[in-house]
C-alpha cells in the first residue's frame, strides 16, 4: 500500500469545491481519474431532476466472472461552507483551515474506493466484478441515489463509504424519514381593538406543540419540528402560521405511528380553536436492517479480520444512499472511512483511517 497516494488524492479532491448541486468540477475529474485506468466511465441525467449541474457518475470494470460483482459507493457532494477548502496535514491529522469544512464527507470513501481501483489495475491484482456509484446531491434529500438508473448495475449488493467512526464501523441499521409540512390558518383581527374576533394562528400551533411527543421518542424513534414560522405586526392577531417537522424511526409501524400522533395533534388544536389545517406528508427514504449473519456483512468481516481491524456492527440515526439502494433491491450496508465531526469547520480525518478505508476497499475488490 503506497501510503502517501491515497493522502495525495484526497489532498487534491477536497480542493475542487463540490456542494450540493454543484458537483460538475469534481464529477468530471473522479470520471477522468477512472477512465485513465480503464474503466467504462458514463454519466446519467439525474442533474435535471435533482436541480444539479451534473449527473451521478457510474464506472465498471471487468472482473473474474465466477464472484459475484459488487457495487462501490459514495456520494460527491459537500454541505457548505465547501468553497476553498485549504487542507492541513498535522500529526497524522487532517483538517480543514477552520473557515469551511473538510469534505472528508464523503471524499474520504470516493477516494479510497479509487485508490484500491488504483492499484487493482496498475498490479494486475485478481477481482470480482466491480461497479461504482458516485451520487450527486446526497446531503439535500439523498437525490443522486434517488434518480440512479438501477437497471445498469449487475451488483445485488452493496458498500457505502459514507459514515463516521473507525474502519471496522458497519451501519446495517437505519431509519426510515417522513418529512410533515402544515399550515395552520386562523383569523386575523386587530389586537388591541378586538382580539377576540381573531384566532391567533401561532395560538393553535403552540397548543399542537404542546401536546406532541418530540425528539427522542425511544431507542428507535425521533421527531422534531424545524420550522415554526409566523409574521406580522404586533397589532394583529396572526392569521397563519407555517410548521415543518420530521420523524425517523429504524421501525415502519412506529414511524407510521408517529407522524399520526403530531398531526392528530395539529387537526385536535385547529377543530378546538376553529383554524383551518392544511398538511402534506412525504416519505424521504425507507428504513432497512440486514441481519449480522448476512453474507454481506460476513465478508466485510473477513476482510476486516485478515486486515486486523476491528469490527463493530451498529444501527444509525440518519439516513445514507443505502436506504435507497435497499428499496432498490440491492442489499446494502454502510461502513465507516474515520471521519469525525462532520457538517462543521472542525471536520477532521486521520492518515490513518484514509489509509485503512483504501486498504478494505482494496480487500473487498480482491478475489477470496
Amino acid at each position: 500500500m503506497e501510503q502517501s497516494h491515497v493522502l495525495k488524492t484526497f489532498l487534491e479532491y477536497v480542493q475542487i469545491a463540490s456542494e450540493s448541486r454543484s458537483e460538475k468540477a469534481f464529477a468530471e475529474r473522479v470520471a477522468n481519474d477512472l477512465r485513465k485506468l480503464g474503466l467504462r466511465v458514463e454519466t446519467d441525467n439525474a442533474a435535471e431532476k435533482a436541480h444539479a449541474n451534473t449527473g451521478n457518475v457510474y464506472a465498471f470494470l471487468e472482473g473474474d466472472p465466477s464472484f459475484e460483482p459488487l457495487l462501490f459507493s459514495a456520494h460527491l457532494d459537500t454541505v457548505p461552507p465547501g468553497k476553498d477548502i485549504c487542507p492541513i496535514v498535522e500529526n497524522g491529522v487532517v483538517h480543514s483551515a477552520g473557515d469551511t469544512v473538510l469534505g472528508s464527507d464523503d471524499k474520504s470513501g470516493i477516494a479510497a474506493i479509487v485508490e484500491a481501483i488504483r492499484l487493482i489495475v496498475e498490479q494486475r491484482i485478481p477481482h470480482r466484478p466491480i461497479e461504482v456509484a458516485f451520487t450527486i446531491s446526497e446531503e439535500v434529500g439523498l437525490l443522486g441515489a434517488k434518480y440512479l438508473n438501477y437497471s445498469r448495475f449487475q451488483s445485488r449488493q452493496a458498500i457505502v463509504f459514507d459514515n463516521e467512526g473507525d474502519v471496522g464501523t458497519i451501519v446495517n441499521q437505519a431509519p426510515g424519514h417522513m418529512e410533515i409540512e402544515a399550515t395552520i390558518t386562523g383569523k386575523a383581527a386587530h389586537a388591541g381593538v378586538a382580539p377576540e374576533d381573531g384566532i391567533s394562528a401561532i395560538v393553535v400551533a403552540a397548543d399542537a406543540v404542546t401536546h406532541m411527543q418530540l425528539l427522542r421518542i425511544d431507542q428507535e424513534t425521533t421527531a422534531n419540528i424545524g420550522t415554526f414560522h409566523a409574521e406580522g405586526p404586533n397589532n394583529i392577531v396572526p392569521k397563519t402560521v407555517r410548521l415543518a417537522a420530521e420523524v425517523r424511526s429504524l421501525d415502519p409501524q412506529k414511524l407510521q405511528r408517529q407522524c399520526h400522533q403530531i398531526i392528530e395533534s395539529l387537526q385536535n388544536a385547529c377543530r378546538k380553536y376553529q383554524a383551518d389545517l392544511r398538511y402534506t406528508t412525504e416519505t424521504s427514504y425507507d428504513s432497512y436492517r440486514i441481519p449480522e449473519d448476512d453474507p454481506l456483512i460476513l465478508l466485510l468481516r473477513d476482510c476486516c479480520a485478515d486486515l486486523g481491524f476491528p469490527v463493530s456492527v451498529c444501527p444509525t440515526g440518519g439516513g445514507s444512499d443505502a436506504n435507497i439502494f435497499n428499496a432498490n433491491g440491492i442489499r446494502s450496508v454502510v461502513i465507516g472511512t474515520g471521519m469525525e465531526k462532520i457538517h462543521g469547520v472542525s471536520e477532521y480525518i486521520t492518515v490513518e483511517n484514509l489509509e485503512n478505508t483504501a486498504k478494505l476497499a482494496l480487500e473487498l475488490m480482491k478475489t477470496r
